[in-house]
């Protein structure tokens, strides 16, 4: 065989490595009910030869740059294709005749610039922004796509004739990409008939005009200069919000003095729910004017991902602006706050979340006037001491929910230093620096408790029973056996995975009858006799084993490493020690029995006996002289013969036998013996 080349030989690698991915791409998705994952594996074209069964087929971040009729005519059962993040710069839509059933199309983020229209009425999800079309890619067609729910679309010019064709769509979802748009005429934006529009509008230019008659939620992103205070004038306008009930605001810049402008007007709209995200404050200008908080229809305010470009602002201002707020539900997250003031009167809190920030243990501390908080979230802070977080609550009465989770929390047992509010039922300490102390210092009417991550080894036993407690997660510790329920007898769902558990406790068997869920793999199980109840669990049915059987493996012995615990077998008599004592009893008795039988059926002891006889003669010729024998020998032989051959025995034999120098003496009996002597 000639020797390949380098190109060649190249070449032929690339064609090997693609045929091994394809190949790998298209079984796994047939693993997975005929989907089928190619993102980012360097394509310039469908792949051929795809399964007929194909419903989801994933072609993102390739390079594919055309779209043929013969791609998709096989796949006459896909649902979902996903074609973002390619090279593709025409698109007819009579390619997707033969998919009856296609509901999903993403063809975002490529090079369209033209589109050929006819109506695909089964879908449900079209994306067609972020291309090169220079006017907005409506047609004709869309009108009839009745089944429509989610479409994307952006250009850089617009006017309002571009979105008559959907006037009879009942949208779910708009997405309008506009952060390229260099031409509009005024007013070019009509009142959509869907439930959600979501905008991204260009920078530095003029806020886009809006109607909303049926929309009610709205999401605008990239809000910055004039269009901050366009934004204002747009919420001072109630004719314009129509019924606007959730109103979510991305990437925006503006002073402290705009945002709370725009507070200001929310509270007094019809907006229940409001979000920001991703939020610069330029400014904090001095100011003594306050928030007006009137009676509003507002729920809840979420801001995420704040950040305040000055460092020099008073901060008394900035938080009593949000602890006063008189509202259910308020979150700020990634935002770096450092305190948060105690309401100085009874607030209307009842869901508060400062997660991902730098809280102290100085957090709340002696406030009063958290009376309705039902769920507080204080996960990833600057938090130490559980007895002061304990402490902080005690005065929350109707505190349900604690979530402390991911931050530095430490217990030292010291007695009776722990004060929970008394209606705490759900408490998140996971990701700590808890040891087993922490179980002294728990609410009393816990009943879900997380303490997964944690330096926990044991559970002590001298502890306070928690008798409400139905849940606990104690996954990714270091114990060393399945704990038992001694403490928390009502306990219904315990997990313990990814723990140093070889094998459960005895007091496991015996007290934790009442678990329904246990959730114990990804632990290095010892599979020896004593693992046998433990996997008897699932066959059984009193207990589902969560995971089970691909989390369950032997660790030890060596030889059964890897094996999976539904696999492991060991005999009954192995394990058993009284039954094996019974066996080998059993088994003896019987054998003894069976050979006695043997010996007095067939004479044994007789022939024992003879051969006993037998024994001791020899032994006394081996132990006497043959010297001292041969003077008392009176016979050398004896003879013994049939009646038939006496004659000859006499006449013949014996006077052969026995030579004249009577040098040898036969004992015949007629001649020798005596009768009645021996």
């Amino acid at each position: 065989m000639a020797e390949m080349n380098g190109p060649d030989r190249n070449g032929f690698l690339c064609i090997c490595i693609f045929t091994i991915t394809f190949w790998n791409n298209t079984y796994t998705s047939a693993e997975n009910g005929f989907k089928a994952n190619y993102s980012k594996s360097g394509l310039d074209a469908v792949p051929k030869n795809l399964p007929a069964q194909m419903t989801d087929l994933d072609l993102s971040y390739n390079s594919i740059s055309e779209l043929q009729i013969s791609d998709f005519s096989s796949l006459s059962k896909l649902r979902v294709l996903n074609l973002s993040h390619n090279l593709i710069r025409e698109l007819d839509f009579s390619i997707f005749q033969y998919n009856k059933d296609l509901e999903l199309l993403d063809l975002s983020h490529n090079k369209l610039q033209t589109l050929s229209c006819i109506p695909v009425t089964s879908l449900r999800h079209l994306d067609l922004s972020y291309n090169n079309f220079m006017e907005m890619p409506t047609c004709q067609a869309f009108g009839k796509m009745v089944k429509l729910e989610y479409l994307g679309l952006s250009a850089r010019r617009i006017q309002k004739s571009d979105f008559r064709v959907l006037a009879n769509l009942q949208l779910d979802t708009l997405f309008l990409g506009l952060e390229h748009l260099t031409e509009s005429v005024p007013g070019s934006l009509p009142a959509f008939n869907t439930k959600k529009l979501r905008i991204a509008l260009p920078e530095n230019s003029e806020f886009v005009s809006l109607e909303l008659n049926v929309t009610e939620s709205l999401e605008l992103s990239n809000i910055q200069g004039k269009q901050v205070s366009d934004l204002i004038t747009f919420l001072s306008q109630p004719s314009k919000n129509g019924k606007l009930l959730n109103l979510t605001l991305n990437n925006i810049q503006l002073s402290w003095l705009s945002l709370t402008a725009i507070l200001q007007k929310v509270w007094e709209s019809s907006i229940e729910y409001f979000n920001i995200n991703y939020v610069n404050i330029l400014i904090f200008e001095d100011t003594s004017q306050s928030l007006n908080y009137v009676d509003t229809s507002l729920k809840a305010l979420t801001i995420k991902h704040a950040v305040a470009v000055s460092e020099m602002f008073n901060q008394e201002d900035v938080y009593r602006t949000f602890s006063e707020m008189n509202i259910a539900s308020l979150t700020i997250s990634h935002s770096g706050i450092l305190i948060m003031f105690c309401p100085l009167k009874p607030s209307d809190f009842t869901y508060l979340s400062f997660s991902h920030n730098s809280l102290t243990d100085k957090v709340f501390e002696n406030c009063k006037n958290l009376a309705l908080l039902e769920t507080l979230i204080l996960q990833n802070n600057q938090l130490k001491q559980l007895a002061k977080m304990s402490l902080m609550t005690s005065r929350m009465n109707s505190l349900k929910h604690l979530d402390l989770s991911q931050n530095l929390l430490q217990y030292e047992d010291n007695m009776n230093d722990c004060h929970w509010g008394k209606n705490m039922i759900k408490l998140n300490l996971a990701s700590n620096q808890l040891s087993e102390s922490v179980f002294r210092c728990l609410p009393a009417n816990i009943q879900i408790l997380h303490l997964q991550n944690n330096p926990i080894s044991s559970i002590p036993k001298e502890i306070t029973e928690l008798t409400a407690l139905e849940e606990i997660n104690l996954a990714s510790n270091k114990l060393a056996s399945l704990p038992g329920c001694g403490q928390f007898r009502n306990l219904r769902f315990l997990n313990i995975e990814m723990n140093s558990v070889v094998s459960p406790s005895s007091e496991f068997y015996q007290t934790c009858q009442g678990i329904k869920q246990l959730k114990a793999g990804h632990n290095p199980f010892t599979c020896t006799c004593e693992l046998r109840q433990f996997i008897s669990l699932q066959k059984q049915g009193s207990m589902e084993l969560v995971g089970w059987p691909d989390a369950y493996a032997c660790e030890y012995p060596d030889y059964l490493r890897g094996t999976f615990l539904r696999d492991f077998h060991v005999s009954e008599v192995v394990c058993n020690v009284s039954l094996l004592i019974t066996i080998v009893i059993i088994i003896t008795v019987v054998l003894v029995a069976t050979v006695s039988f043997l010996c007095i059926r067939f004479d044994v002891p007789w022939y024992l006996k003879m051969m006993w006889k037998w024994t001791q003669a020899k032994q006394r010729i081996r132990k006497s002289n043959p010297e001292d024998m041969l003077p008392n020998i009176e016979f050398h032989a004896f003879i013994s013969y049939s009646e038939h051959d006496s004659e000859w025995v006499k006449n013949v034999l014996i006077p052969n036998l026995e030579k004249e120098d009577g040098s040898i003496r036969i004992c015949q009996h007629e001649r020798n013996f005596v009768a009645g002597k021996v």
